[in-house]
């Protein structure tokens, strides 16, 4: 395997296999972002008078049928090619001459892969909350749709109080509100613009890094070149944790579900075509698309402790460690989004369970109710509860003559439009369209 930085003694050919890993493999996902850093660059260098304008014209056309070819998914890295940077660069020599040998003036391979991995994760951060919209908007249709419909609350897998199917859906709805803001905050510590901290030390080229950074849509840069490399890493975390916060909602809806189907409770049901069957229980219908949801959000909420661990003792500066963090958050995502649309897939076609109250199982769920209508009525808390409790004990126990739950959050009163409400405003506070304008802007320049 050829590198562009190869010296006159070669490489042994098994230290630079382990060495460059599934880099290859990683790297073809960063493909069009590596030749969006380089337009972005070269237009800089332009400014510095490192490039021509005629230079700058020629580099900019055929980056752009690179950047073409890489979203066609023709693009190739080489048997003999290290990784992405190289082939863009190889590309680019073979095309041009000496001037695609130009694009590297004022650039590591760390820089060029921090902001690779950095507009990789603002895309595909854009791309979970595109998914995640169907999914609230589905759990919100579903509250209303079954605000009426009691199903029983447990405690401690005991029978406990009354809910709704409305307030389950609902409160997995509003759980993915708190799930955009942990990727707000992520999609922050993404958006910041590392280009031009070079190997981490910065470079003696005056490079114009406020200029990159609005050519390629970032909100603000790192500004100090040596943390812009310690973003890498920090930066996964941070991602990784966020998604991770979604994966924690996903997964207990999942494990929810497993545990409504099964014949001891049977709040909801599906439709037999959804349901994986037994090969010799023929009565059997499993759930088996919501325990792997369980399985791969799991995986997903590990995530964060994985990178965490990779990079535990690493001092500041850049350390080939960090190589393999591409292989725990890269593939992340598509396996989140897969489990939400997934979710939304089956929860279309829920059936939910009525008149569950009637069941006798479920008749001291309403102990609270009937120990707040003696409240209601004048009797102490404290002899209202032993009241109730002797009722029950005695086998005198009846469900309350009226049973309402008016304040806010609760069966009778979900604040629906409240929620959308907070969703909507964490959706606005991304701003995808600065970034997405931004590129569109580049690629037209």
């Amino acid at each position: 395997m050829a590198t562009l930085w190869a010296k006159e003694a070669k490489l042994n050919e098994k230290i630079q296999h382990f060495t460059t890993g599934k880099d290859r493999e990683l790297d073809i996902l960063l493909a069009k972002y590596d030749i969006l850093g380089s337009l972005a660059h070269i237009i800089m260098l332009q400014t510095i008078n490192l490039l021509t304008n005629e230079e700058l014209k020629i580099l900019q056309i055929e980056l752009i049928n690179l950047y073409h070819e890489a979203l066609e998914n023709k693009f190739v890295i080489e048997n003999e090619v290290e990784d992405i940077h190289s082939q863009i660069e190889i590309n680019l020599t073979k095309k041009l001459g000496d001037v695609g040998k130009k694009i590297h003036s004022g650039r590591s391979r760390n820089d060029q892969v921090l902001v690779d991995l950095k507009l990789f994760m603002r895309d595909k951060v854009e791309f979970i909350v595109s998914e995640i919209k169907p999914l609230f908007t589905l759990l919100q249709q579903l509250s209303e749709t079954h605000k009426d419909v009691i199903l029983p609350g447990y405690t401690h897998f005991q029978v406990a109080m009354p809910s709704s199917f409305g307030l389950w859906f609902g409160a997995y709805s509003e759980s993915l509100v708190d799930d955009l803001h942990t990727l707000v905050g992520a999609y922050k510590i993404a958006n910041k613009n590392p280009l031009g901290s070079a190997a981490g030390y910065g470079s003696s080229f005056p490079l114009n890094r406020t200029l990159t950074t609005q050519l390629l849509g970032f909100e603000t840069l790192n500004y100090n070149v040596v943390y812009a490399q310690m973003t890498r890493g920090k930066t996964d975390i941070a991602v990784a944790s966020a998604l991770a916060s979604v994966a924690y909602t996903l997964n207990k809806l999942a494990s929810d579900v497993v545990l409504y189907v099964c014949q001891n409770f049977k709040f909801i049901t599906f439709p037999d075509e959804v349901m994986e069957g037994s090969s010799i229980m023929p009565h059997k219908k499993n759930p088996d698309v919501f325990e792997l949801i369980r399985a791969k959000t799991n995986k997903i909420k590990a995530l964060p402790n994985d990178i965490m661990l990779l990079t535990t003792n690493m001092p500041s500066g850049y350390h080939r460690d960090l190589q393999i963090v591409k292989e725990y958050i890269l593939p992340a995502f598509d396996d989140l989004a897969l489990c939400i649309a997934m979710t939304v897939e089956m929860l279309s076609k829920v059936e939910v369970s009525k008149d569950l109250q009637k069941q006798d199982k479920y008749l001291y769920m309403f102990s609270v109710d009937r120990v707040n209508e003696l409240v209601l009525q004048g009797v102490p808390f404290r002899d209202a509860y032993k009241y109730v409790g002797k009722e029950i004990e005695e086998n005198q126990f009846k469900i309350p003559n009226q049973v309402s739950h008016t304040h806010e959050g609760s069966m009778g009163n979900l604040c629906t439009q409240q929620i959308k409400l907070l969703f909507e405003n964490a959706i606005l506070e991304f701003n995808f369209d600065y970034k997405n304008n931004a590129i569109k802007n580049l690629l037209l320049s």
